[in-house]
């Protein structure tokens, strides 16, 4: 599935957190409550049924419309998201072998002999 506007939102970006740890699929109370229970004040009711329509309409949650009240997951995982940002931010680039080498050179040794050894493992 492709996922539309890859980017997100500050709540969006919440919200997608909250299914992306959650073991099962959830419902807009119970997304709202536990935004309420990480900031001082939760969005109301309202507004987190917004986003969770925006989402699905992105591709980025499924709903289930046969159970009651409706509950949302995430299409995908928090690191296919994260691989398909970087992705769409390496397409756009100009001089995609610049922002490769200017990533590798900026990343900790440890993650560099990680890189290493996933290369290595994929020639093979």
């Amino acid at each position: 599935m492709k996922i539309e506007g890859i980017s997100l939102g500050e709540l969006e970006q919440a919200i997608m957190d909250l299914l992306w740890d959650a073991a099962e699929p959830m419902t807009a109370n119970q997304v709202r409550d536990l935004l309420a229970q990480r900031h001082e004040s939760g969005p109301a009711i309202t507004t987190v049924l917004t986003v969770l329509g925006r989402l699905h309409k992105k591709g980025f949650v499924v709903k289930d419309d046969a159970r009651r009240p409706h509950e949302f997951s995430a299409t995908t995982s928090r690191e296919e998201h994260t691989v398909q940002l970087l992705n769409d931010v390496l397409g756009s680039a100009v001089d995609k072998h610049a922002v490769l080498a200017r990533f590798i050179g900026g990343i900790d040794p440890s993650d560099a002999q990680k890189v290493q050894q996933l290369l290595s493992s994929r020639d093979q």
